[in-house]
């Protein structure tokens, strides 16, 4: 029976799902399951091996939106950033998009190499390899970046936390592209709507200037979140700022390099990126370091206690429209294609390119392009070298890596002559030339994500799910109440007039239990599905009755069968014969000698085996188990664990079977008596009562031969009320299980043949 239908949820689904609150929705575990689940759906494609688990938190102090380590994705959903839009929904997509970003970075960012690249920079080198020092004064910011990390070690390591920042920038324009041309549906969707509330967040350059001259801001995080901006969404908020400004040529200088690293799907080639803004940023970088080093010398006089790292960190993680740096220890995934930028995004590059280049014209007709190389009116440098536009190595390679082409946008320079042959592409063989037609370049501005929004239907769907589980999980808890008020009502007879009842139930099935169940049932489930196909085609033959043939004996000769040599000449008409209904109780003995030889682990799973035999043939079945305790208030007490009732609310029983276990002392007449009460109750004409044990009853003032009189007494009892006994015995007192329940006693000598032989005993039952 499906969860949803059942009667006593249905009535208070409604009233439940209108009482959660957005903490509650955002926070819930079932929303998590939503978002991990779509992950694996969506990630099949690469063989991704490794489950994402998602974590909601809801911490409105915490500065952190969303983060992971590669194994967790966290979001915080109480976060204003979130908190601050109107409408379940639409916060939905907020938060449906932070997951997007951060399965981005689990799926396509190498954490290996990003490890690599802070391990070089302590033995003061680059990795994979040099960036690329096109000028003289890249080449003298490098010189002076290498002296000042071997001043300090704290100046060593504040500059891998800038470093580790800069690679996220560029990182996150890098993932978000490939998300949203790999990913177009409810992913990208809701990644675009966040990008959009992204963009609307970012400051314009006017104002982050006028910042900078109130002290509220250095230039250097100026020109970092330009760079965000540029990676993120191609283009930057100028404002009221000229494109003249020394910031926006700075970055300009830098769109060209950051284009190509969006475009390589190697995370090293984005490593290369932030050596090369490390450099021609230098200068803006080291007196950021330095503004940051006084004000933790000022905090430290204040007598606060934060390093430099920690103050880094915060003053970095306020850049708007930034996340925060992820962490790992995996390479991504492999996948040779989809690293195109999507169309609308790359139009909105190329406009900034235009811009860039426009600028770069307007400073040239002024006369006021700053010389990017100290030069001599001959063409050579102040340092001695002759310019040829290319740096270190002569000619620059272009995207494709060929020699010889000219670095074409911002801060690339332009080609100086040479009087010697310098970059010529050497002569190949080749054979032929490919001969396209008919084609062309243009620009569809229209493009949009696929209309994908789910979002209504999916936070739908969750309530539900949310008001059933707190639906049922009230339910629960007015049953075990029930449970309690009919332990205390029976009569347990005077050898347990003082000992307290207590039946104990799961309300709520929680991850762990469910994660073990599904790792240890598959087997389990394969022996109950067998032992279900010997008998399912008898229940059906019998229910619908039929002709019998073949028989050596009968009443009715088959004139057919006449022909045959080996006598089975006879049949006989089978009427329909309905099949007795049945019920089963299933009683564990849960006292501490079951760790012992792995009885607890045989008994439960035999449990599961039983529960799925009864459940696939709709014969209602109840499992308990039991052992003693203590309470302060009332002393000795008999422990009575509810694993699966008749009626199950939820169908997360056989979930709760995970936890039988070895526990301490057996009272077990009290026990006996509850569960065989509640099984006399039942409609069903056949009731069948296992008990499964390892010894004799043990507790205080209840063991020996008035216990084993107490037992028997209880059994004949009930067998007079109809109830079925089965006694299994699974431990070396099988002479005192036998002595107990004489010929109700089933001797299991293997417990590899425990399960089979309980679900014989069903089977014999069910042909009564």
């Amino acid at each position: 029976m499906a969860r949803v239908n059942h009667k006593l949820v249905k009535q208070r689904l409604n009233e439940k799902r209108s009482k959660i609150s957005d903490r509650q929705f955002f926070t819930s575990r079932l929303l998590a399951g939503h978002f991990e689940d779509m992950a694996a759906a969506q990630t099949r494609r690469y063989h991704y091996q490794r489950r994402i688990h998602v974590n909601l938190i809801w911490q409105p102090k915490n500065p952190s939106v969303a983060n992971t380590d590669n194994q967790y994705i966290t979001i915080n959903a109480g976060h204003p950033f979130v908190t601050k839009t109107r409408g379940r929904e639409n916060r939905y997509r907020i938060v449906c998009g932070l997951f997007a970003h951060e399965l981005g970075h689990d799926l396509y960012t190498d954490f290996l190499a990003e490890q690599t690249y802070t391990n070089r920079l302590e033995s003061f080198g680059w990795f994979p390899g040099p960036p690329l020092l096109t000028t003289v004064q890249d080449r003298a910011n490098e010189t002076k970046l290498w002296d000042y990390l071997k001043e300090d070690p704290k100046q060593l390591e504040a500059a891998q936390i800038l470093a580790h920042h800069i690679t996220n920038v560029v990182e996150d324009g890098y993932i978000e592209n490939r998300m949203l041309t790999s990913f177009p549906g409810t992913l990208g969707t809701s990644l675009s709507e966040l990008r959009e509330i992204h963009y609307e967040s970012l400051p314009t350059v006017s104002e982050m200037i006028e910042r900078e001259e109130n002290g509220d801001q250095t230039r250097f995080e100026t020109e970092l979140q330009l760079l965000l901006s540029y990676a993120k969404f191609g283009q930057i908020k100028y404002g009221d700022t000229p494109l003249t400004d020394p910031r926006i040529q700075t970055v300009f200088g830098l769109i060209t390099t950051v284009d190509e690293a969006l475009m390589q799907p190697s995370g090293k080639e984005r490593l290369l990126a932030t050596s090369q803004i490390m450099v021609r940023c230098w200068p803006e970088l080291q007196e950021y370091l330095e503004l940051v080093k006084q004000r933790q010398q000022e905090a430290a006089d204040a007598g606060e206690d934060s390093g430099l790292a920690e103050l880094l960190k915060k003053l970095l993680g306020g850049m708007a429209g930034a996340s925060t740096p992820s962490s790992g220890s995996s390479t991504p995934v492999f996948d040779p294609g989809s690293t195109m930028i999507p169309c609308a995004t790359m139009a909105q590059r190329s406009k900034t390119q235009e811009e860039a280049e426009s600028s770069a014209e307007t400073e040239e007709s002024t006369g006021t392009t700053p010389q990017t190389e100290t030069e001599s009116e001959d063409g050579i440098s102040e340092s001695g070298e002759e310019n040829s536009g290319s740096g270190q190595s002569g000619a620059a390679p272009d995207s494709s890596g060929m020699p010889g082409a000219p670095m074409s946008g911002p801060g690339g320079g332009k080609q100086a002559a040479s009087e010697t042959e310098k970059g010529r592409i050497p002569l190949q063989q080749t054979r032929g030339l490919s001969e396209p037609t008919g084609g062309t370049t243009e620009f569809n501005d229209d493009y949009a994500p696929e209309d994908c929004d789910t979002a209504a239907a999916d936070i739908a769907r969750i309530l539900d799910q949310m008001a059933e589980k707190a639906a049922c999980q009230e339910l629960e808890s007015e049953r075990l109440q029930e449970l309690n008020d009919v332990a205390q009502s029976l009569s347990y007879g005077n050898i347990h007039e003082g000992v307290s009842i207590r039946v104990n139930r799961i309300k709520s099935v929680d991850e762990t239990l469910i994660e073990q169940y599904q790792t240890i049932a598959p087997p389990l489930l394969t022996i109950s599905r067998q032992l279900q196909k010997s008998l399912l085609q008898q229940l059906k033959d019998s229910r619908r009755g039929g002709k019998q043939t073949g028989l050596l004996m009968g009443r009715r000769l088959d004139t057919h069968a006449l022909h045959r040599n080996d006598g089975k000449v006879f049949y006989k008409n089978n009427l329909p014969n309905e099949i007795p209904q049945l019920t089963v109780g299933l009683l564990l003995d849960e006292s501490g000698s079951m760790c012992s030889c792995d009885r607890c682990t045989y008994a439960r799973a035999a449990a599961i085996i039983l529960y799925d035999f009864c459940q696939s043939l709709d014969i209602p079945v109840m499992v308990y188990g039991h052992s003693t305790g203590y309470s302060s208030g009332s002393g000795s007490t008999v422990e009575l664990y509810s694993y699966a009732e008749f009626e199950c609310f939820d169908n997360d029983d056989r979930y709760r079977l995970i936890d039988i276990s070895a526990r301490s002392s057996n009272r077990d007449g009290a026990a006996l008596r509850y569960v065989a009460e509640r099984l006399s109750r039942r409609p069903e004409p056949v009731k069948l009562l296992i008990l499964v044990s390892d010894g004799q009853p043990a507790d205080t003032g209840y063991y020996g031969t008035a216990a084993e009189e107490d037992l028997r007494g209880i059994k004949h009892e009930y067998q007079r009320k109809g109830i079925l006994f089965v006694a299994a015995a699974i431990g070396d007192d099988k002479e005192n299980i036998e002595r107990i329940y004489g010929d109700s006693f089933l001797d299991i000598t293997d417990l590899n043949l425990l399960p089979s032989k309980l679900t014989a005993v069903v089977k014999k039952h069910l042909r009564f």
